[in-house]
């Protein structure tokens, strides 16, 4: 079928579906793609190899322990290559008296980012990110010497020069945090090229990499490689999965950097926006190096086998057109340069100025005077949040990729307005309604302009066609999610926020005339009129919902009002945003006005002002049961808005038997639906009879199986249609036994003590259904759950024998009822209170640490026997405290520092208040009714407080402090 709506979310679809099903699993899940399988940064977890130690090694080893913390790390925001997450490594105090501590770049990330340094007694300090190097893979963290009592670390001294073949090392780092872990090598290369990990990935360059003998994994990135002496001579930084072998980072430039910081002083970084190759000597003579530079550069460096080439040269830099790829670079300033540490060397210290180079091409010598740009200032440090999405300039790191030039805005994460619009993660926005934006603040100047509901046409390029460009429209979001914009402070290591200023309010929707198209199909154009393309988006996932973007076909029932029907696969919930598309040209906003609490039946309304003087008819029902056999014709709109219609027959009207969700969404059940002969698979709508009146909808009904989410179609009754189009216009509740039945045959029932007096009355009953209803559950909580147990055998509701789930619906429309069962092989007559249900769904939220909360929803309590009690946890965002404390989704929170929290009012007075970085205790039980504790601290500065309540005038959302 056609919904949900866009194979575009698939990525964003994949990761709500698996945080939602964490509710049944033990553990967290990666927030983006593993690196390939050839190499990869050292992974965050797993357990290193033992290893026998000489004396010599176990003094150094003893020694340098304190000084090796583990680091936890929350990446709050996607940014730049990096997926938010949450991860954790290592790292080594560096500098003891100034709180210093190394590790590498993907761990102090070139994004926001909070992180922990927990030593190896356990005490545990708040790190302030210092420094992170814009291409190579190292970076500091800065913690508060003062703030450690039990434990005093040493630096370890950094010493480049050890790093030489055949030095014996070890590797030093942690076991998931929990213990030492020390891996044995020896360094095999000093001369590797950077490890690539991978398209779109961050990827180290313009350096050599040591490689060595050993394996390390788990939790060692960032860890010291130390000789025997306990002298650090390189940092550990990736691995191969395809060989016993590490690769490491050379500490030159990592110790210029530290020794600039320690003296508070910035850290220069030049740069010629050029890749160089290091590139032996048998194939230079290919490229035309001349005989005598080769001399030359032999006798300079008798231990090198190759000098430096041209390898790329980004379009757009000023080095574009003076220097190729296969140029042999030779000198710079008249120095003879023929590696990377003298190259950057002179780079760095020439920012802002220009250096004279001297390369080689084919066999000609050519000089260059080049002006060096700052690194920096073409690594973004600042970045736009709105519409739940995170964008920024386009780094250098990504512009190699794409082999572009360093402009424009990178969609870091797509987020709720740009993934509903269809655009990537990984886009780079060129354009914002016919304007250049080359820059973020060219990009917030446009969008920051844009009141709530307005669109904007976007033009991007992907990384799959950099040269090309693809157009998409946008929605505008104010209401859902804060727009800000956030720049780093490397004096506070955060990104502080700027909210931007509220727009003028959006204009007024003009009214718009259409039109609808005829079809050959006589049914079809006579319900052409009465059809509507309903396309509906959720900003968060709730009620165990997962997917975020539908769209299906809605039947007019009231064209004063505007009112139209669809099933709750469309509008699976009331938070969200409605857009209805009549005759395929005109759309204009919808409001969710009633979700039916037990049927897949929703209503949304519209303004039927907007539609000017077009022929807007409401459809015409038939309430009369649907027959097998019977032909039917079945008229829907495909997601295009195209008219379509088939002709088939009713093929069976069977009860509907759907399993039961992992995912605490809603599921149907106490429903007989049609299926049909050769049923329509690529839209959905209306079932008509020959008279062009609907019998029923054509409706997708949501399930699950094989731990995969599905859909299929069905025939919901025209009855139940009317009825939940009534329950809208009057606001009256609809009364629930709030028990779920299934069929059983008089035969089996007999099994169970049913007396032939009650089977005569049964079969006299109905003659086509020959069964009795048995109670299959109970929804926890309810009134029913006192008097009714699963397996009794309804006889009779208020004295009348009934045996079809649309009898007992209609039977039990009263605050009160008397049930007649079979229990046991007895006859007992029971009082049952039924529940008054509205159709409000889920009207309040709560954004708390990175979860969104909200109250039990009824799937929980008549599915799993969940009491609505506590709080519920619906989803989490990664990088968040939610994710790092394993508060997952599908627990509810009973408690707050021992304090009970029933409802969300009883939660925020126990939270709200609480100063940043401060720890909450919370008491949880999961869908079975385990419970557990877990501590949690808070982070206010990325994850604050919001809350969303629905109003009159629509939702509304409030910080809470």
């Amino acid at each position: 079928m056609n919904k949900p709506a866009r194979a575009r979310e698939s990525l964003r679809g994949l990761r709500a579906l698996v945080a939602t099903l964490l509710l049944f699993a033990g553990a967290t899940a990666p927030a983006q793609p593993e690196p390939p399988p050839t190499v990869q940064p050292v992974p965050a977890t797993g357990i290193g190899r033992p290893i026998e130690e000489n004396p010599a090694w176990d003094r150094t080893l003893e020694r340098i322990a304190a000084s090796v913390v583990s680091i936890d790390i929350d990446q709050t925001r996607a940014f730049d290559t990096d997926w938010n997450q949450s991860s954790q490594a290592t790292g080594f105090v560096v500098d003891a008296e100034r709180g210093l501590i190394l590790t590498n770049r993907h761990v102090v990330t070139p994004g926001p980012v909070v992180a922990t340094a927990i030593f190896q007694n356990r005490e545990e300090v708040e790190l302030r990110a210092v420094y992170r190097d814009p291409v190579h893979d190292f970076g500091l963290y800065h913690y508060d010497p003062a703030k450690l009592r039990y434990v005093k670390p040493a630096a370890l001294p950094l010493y480049p020069e050890g790093a030489r073949i055949g030095t014996e090392i070890r590797v030093v780092g942690n076991d998931a945090g929990e213990q030492l872990s020390i891996l044995a090598g020896t360094l095999a290369r000093l001369d590797r090229e950077a490890p690539e990990y991978g398209i779109g990935k961050y990827n180290d360059f313009n350096t050599f990499y040591i490689q060595a003998a050993s394996g390390t994994s788990g939790g060692s990135s960032g860890s010291p490689v130390i000789d025997i002496r306990g002298r650090v001579v390189a940092l550990n930084a990736g691995g191969s999965n395809g060989a016993q072998s590490s690769f490491y980072l050379p500490l030159h430039r990592v110790l210029r950097a530290l020794q600039l910081i320690q003296r508070g002083q910035p850290v220069p970084r030049g740069t010629l926006q050029t890749l160089f190759a290091y590139t032996p000597y048998d194939e230079l003579g290919r490229l035309g190096l001349k005989p005598a530079t080769e001399e030359m550069a032999r006798t300079a460096h008798p231990e090198l086998t190759g000098m430096l080439v041209v390898d790329e040269v980004l379009p757009g830099s000023t080095t574009e057109g003076k220097l190729q790829p296969g140029d042999i670079l030779t000198h710079i300033n008249g120095r003879l340069v023929t590696t990377f540490e003298p190259l950057e060397d002179i780079i760095d210290s020439s920012v802002g100025a220009t250096v004279d180079i001297a390369v080689e091409r084919g066999g000609e010598r050519i000089r260059q005077t080049l002006p060096v740009g700052d690194l920096h200032a073409i690594s973004p440090s600042a970045y736009l949040e709105f519409g739940e999405g995170v964008v920024h300039t386009l780094s250098y790191q990504m512009a190699r990729h794409f082999n572009a030039p360093v402009r424009g805005v990178f969609v870091a994460n797509p987020g709720y307005v740009l993934g509903a619009a269809g655009v990537p993660r990984g886009a780079v926005i060129s354009s914002v309604t016919g304007k250049p934006v080359a820059t973020l603040d060219d990009f917030v100047a446009v969008v920051g302009a844009l009141p709530d509901g307005e669109r904007a046409t976007l033009r991007y390029s992907t990384l799959e066609d950099p040269k090309g460009s693809e157009t998409r429209v946008m929605r505008m979001d104010r209401a859902w999610f804060p727009a800000r914009q956030c720049r780093r402070d490397d004096a506070t290591g955060l990104w502080p926020c700027q909210d931007l200023p509220a727009p003028a309010a959006a204009a007024r929707q003009e009214p718009a005339h259409t039109t609808f198209a005829a079809s050959a199909d006589k049914l079809a154009s006579g319900l052409a009129n009465s059809l509507v393309l309903v396309g509906f988006d959720m900003p968060f996932s709730v009620a165990g919902i997962t997917e975020r973007n539908y769209h299906g076909t809605g039947v007019i029932v009231d064209a004063s009002r505007g009112l139209v029907v669809v099933d709750r696969n469309t509008v699976p919930v009331a938070p969200g945003d409605v857009r209805l598309t009549f005759g395929g040209s005109v759309e204009i906003p919808g409001k969710v006005e009633y979700v039916h609490p037990l049927h897949n039946l929703t209503v949304v309304s519209y303004d039927p002002a907007l539609l000017a003087d077009s022929d807007i008819r409401p459809a015409k029902f038939d309430a009369r049961e649907l027959q097998p056999g019977e032909p039917v014709t079945v008229v829907g709109l495909s997601g295009d808005s195209r008219l379509r219609a088939l002709a088939t027959n009713v093929a069976t009207v069977d009860d509907v038997v759907f399993p039961l969700s992992r995912t605490l969404q809603f599921r149907e059940a106490n429903l007989e639906v049609a299926t049909l002969v050769n049923s329509p698979t690529d839209f959905d709508g209306v079932i008509v009879g020959r008279d062009g009146r609907i019998r029923a909808l054509w409706s997708t009904f949501a399930t699950e199986g094989m731990r995969e989410s599905a859909q299929v179609s069905r025939g919901m009754p025209a009855a139940i249609v009317l009825d939940t189009v009534e329950a809208a216009r009057s606001g009256k509740p609809l009364f629930s036994l709030e028990t779920e039945f299934e069929a059983m045959p008089i035969a089996a029932a007999r099994k169970l003590g049913l007396t032939a007096d009650w089977v005569a009355k049964f079969e006299s009953r109905n003659r086509a259904h020959r069964q009795v209803l048995a109670v299959a559950r109970v929804a926890a909580g309810s009134a029913a759950a006192e008097a009714l147990q699963e397996g009794d055998l309804l006889l009779a509701v208020n004295g009348e024998t009934l045996n079809r789930f649309r009898e007992v619906e209609l039977a039990t429309q009263a605050p009160r009822v008397t049930l007649t069962v079979l229990r046991d092989g007895a006859e007992k007559t029971v009082e049952v209170e039924t529940a008054a249900l509205h159709g409000e769904d889920i009207d309040r939220m709560l954004l708390w640490a990175g979860a969104v909360l909200h109250a039990p929803h009824r799937a929980m309590s008549i599915q799993r026997a969940i009491p609505p009690q506590g709080v519920f946890v619906a989803y989490f965002s990664y990088g968040s405290p939610a994710t790092r404390y394993g508060l997952f989704a599908g627990r509810r929170i009973v408690e707050v520092d021992g304090k009970p929290t029933p409802d969300l009012d009883a939660f925020i007075a126990a939270v709200q208040g609480r100063p940043d970085r401060s720890s909450v205790r919370l008491k949880t039980v999961t869908w079975n009714g385990s419970t557990g504790v877990t501590t949690l601290k808070l982070d206010q500065s990325y994850w604050p407080t919001w809350e969303l309540r629905r109003t009159g005038a629509g939702w509304e959302r409030r910080a809470i402090p």
